[in-house]
C-alpha cells in the first residue's frame, strides 16, 4: 500500500449565488498522475454549498481510485474553518452536509484539509466554472492597485 498523499484541489462555484452549483477538482496521484472533476450539481446552492459538494465529490473519486492518504486544498475559510472546528458560528442550514464531508474525510486513514488563497487554486476554479458554462476567471495582477 502506498502511503504517499494524493494532492487535490477543488472548488465549487455558485452562478448566480444562490444559483447553479459547478463543482471542479483536479486530483494528484503520488506518481504524478492528473484527473479532473467537473461537473453541475443538482439544485440550486449558495457558494459554501458549492464548495462543499466539490469537496465531497473530489473525496468520493479519490477513495474509488484507491486513495489512502490525502492532502485536500480549498480556497473557502469559511469551509475550512467549519470544518476544523474553529469557526465561531455553524452554518446550521449546511450542517448536514458537512456532517457528510466530515464521515468522508475521517474515511481515510490520512487526510489532512488545508486553505490555500484563490491563485493557487485556478484549475479547480476554471473547472468549477466551466461546469456552470462560465469562462476562466483572468489572473489579475498583485503588484497594481485600482483607483
Amino acid at each position: 500500500m502506498n502511503n504517499e498523499p494524493w494532492l487535490i484541489h477543488c472548488d465549487g462555484s455558485a452562478v448566480p449565488n444562490p444559483g447553479r452549483m459547478g463543482l471542479g477538482a483536479v486530483l494528484t496521484a503520488p506518481d504524478g498522475t492528473q484527473h479532473s472533476l467537473s461537473a453541475l450539481a443538482e439544485g440550486r446552492g449558495c457558494n459554501n454549498e458549492a464548495e462543499l459538494r466539490a469537496l465531497m465529490a473530489a473525496l468520493r473519486e479519490a477513495k474509488q481510485r484507491g486513495a489512502t492518504a490525502l492532502v485536500v486544498h480549498c480556497d473557502n475559510s469559511v469551509v475550512v474553518a467549519q470544518l476544523a472546528g474553529t469557526a465561531v458560528e455553524p452554518f446550521l442550514r449546511l450542517a448536514p452536509l458537512f456532517d457528510e464531508v466530515r464521515t468522508l474525510l475521517r474515511s481515510f486513514p490520512a487526510a489532512q484539509l488545508v486553505w490555500i488563497p484563490r491563485h493557487r487554486n485556478r484549475d479547480a476554479d476554471a473547472l468549477a466554472r466551466a461546469a456552470v458554462g462560465l469562462m476562466p476567471k483572468r489572473p489579475t495582477s498583485a503588484g497594481k492597485r485600482r483607483r
